[in-house]
């Protein structure tokens, strides 16, 4: 029997193949935060992800992906509730420092505009929008864990409508066409 070959016939999926064509996913960013309870309380948590999307209108719920050996992982599985901050184009700086592992986390937010939701997340200034939520279910995710959250806040910034994009390891934005889906669904294209 060849290795190289798994028990259904099909060859391995090459890492570098599938990170690959990962990339060529282009992707909102998002600052995903929570605050430790416990020994800990008060400690912000937060990290930069792209790994976010909704799930659910009815009932309302959105979902993110944390890596499992990840600080933010254990802070946000034992707080329950974390803020989601969908960043603008001029939060690159914001977005790259939360990606940064490792970083200290005393002082983390100096120097970065930030707000506290309701439920006591931090959520960043420069954002399109923002979710508070409270973690519903955690399901398995290979090295990671997909939070479902039910969103229990929603707001959006009037005004800010430049969106920050990640595409193959880089930081983008929007150029915008004159088309959307509303001009297909008007009848104005096949």
């Amino acid at each position: 029997m060849n290795p190289d070959i798994a028990p259904d016939g099909l060859a391995p999926v090459d890492d570098a193949a599938f990170r690959a064509a990962l990339g060529r996913f282009a992707s909102g960013v998002t600052v995903v935060s929570t605050v430790e309870h416990g020994p800990t309380s008060g400690i912000d948590h937060a990290m930069t992800a792209s790994a976010f999307t909704s799930v659910s209108l009815d009932p309302r719920q959105v979902l993110v992906c944390a890596h499992r050996v990840s600080r933010f992982h254990e802070a946000v599985v034992h707080s329950g509730v974390w803020g989601v901050s969908i960043l603008e184009e001029s939060a690159q700086d914001a977005a790259s420092w939360f990606a940064w592992r490792g970083r200290p986390l005393e002082n983390q937010l100096q120097g970065i505009a930030h707000h506290r939701g309701s439920t006591g997340v931090m959520l960043l200034d420069d954002a399109l929008g923002w979710l508070e939520c409270r973690t519903v279910a955690v399901h398995d995710g290979g090295d990671h864990v997909i939070l479902v959250g039910e969103v229990v806040a929603a707001r959006v910034r009037e005004g800010a409508d430049r969106p920050l994009l990640y595409y193959r390891s880089h930081y983008g934005t929007i150029v915008r066409s004159p088309e959307s889906e509303m001009t297909y669904r008007q009848g104005e294209k096949p």
